[in-house]
């Protein structure tokens, strides 16, 4: 994956709920993307260290997490790709994940990044809500001392006030023109952060609209949590895409990154 070799999709639950549910899940979205050629990466947390209340689920913790992980990618033949949340989880994930990510609120925790980028697995880095797009080049320069340059940079929004989120569509061509793929991630970018109380609320209606803009101004991937029943999701079900409705999603981002990417090299403009 680079930058003009075509849209790839990140996508999953938000958090491991079951061995079952996430083998059930992946399997249905690789038929899903699989039907659609689209380059695709399973996405679920072992851990949601950063949940709004004590109470909340966090998953199933680090060694069990990536049992789970390790059958998805062995059984399927999908790459993964999850959390990490301290340099210390670094190896342990390294050994089985494909990309190793660093959550929105630790882009900025620099031991975490270069233990990260010294893994040689790829990195993808959220931009905090707190952050500036030109800010990433720090990033970047990190995540380079340590010897990786094989980082995606994912915008999720930025803080609007309190509980709510606002994109800046001007920060996807600035933070590609910095070098790094860049991938819009369209189910976070509609939360609200805290706004049910205990828990995050969000906006999921307005997922498919995001998707379209942001391929439309132009990025290398998406980032989608995906859900079969998000009602019943034990993290982030009111801003997860549903399963279902991914299909049409999909289809209707694909022709749009076709007409964007319609130009003599094939790249984005």
């Amino acid at each position: 994956m680079g930058q003009g070799e075509g849209l790839f999709l990140i996508a999953g639950p938000c958090v491991i709920e079951s061995e079952e549910h996430c083998l059930e899940l992946a399997g249905r979205l690789k038929e899903i993307t699989a039907k659609l050629h689209v380059n695709w990466i399973f996405k679920a947390s072992f851990d949601k260290a950063n949940r709004t209340s004590i109470d909340s689920y966090r998953g199933p913790g680090l060694e069990r997490g990536l049992e789970v992980l390790a059958r998805v990618k062995g059984e399927l033949g999908v790459p993964v790709i999850s959390d990490v949340h301290a340099p210390g989880q670094v190896e342990a994930a390294a050994r089985v994940l494909d990309v190793l990510q660093i959550p929105a609120f630790l882009c900025r925790q620099t031991d975490l990044i270069v233990a990260a980028a010294a893994s040689g697995r790829p990195i993808n880095v959220k931009k905090g809500q707190f952050l500036a797009p030109w800010d990433t080049r720090n990033i970047l320069g990190k995540a380079a001392a340590a010897g990786c340059s094989r980082v995606m940079l994912t915008e999720r929004g930025a803080s609007f006030g309190y509980n709510n989120l606002v994109v800046d569509f001007k920060g996807l061509p600035m933070m590609r023109e910095l070098g790094a793929l860049v991938v819009f991630d369209a189910t976070h970018s509609v939360q609200l952060p805290g706004g049910a109380g205990s828990s995050s609320g969000g906006q999921s209606g307005y997922v498919p609209a995001l998707a379209r803009a942001a391929v439309a101004v132009g990025v290398d991937g998406l980032f989608m949590e995906v859900h079969d029943d998000p009602a019943s999701a034990l993290s982030d079900g009111p801003n997860a895409l549903e399963l279902e409705k991914l299909p049409a999603v999909l289809e209707q981002i694909l022709a749009i990154d076709a007409l964007v990417r319609r130009s003599s090299d094939g790249s984005l403009q």
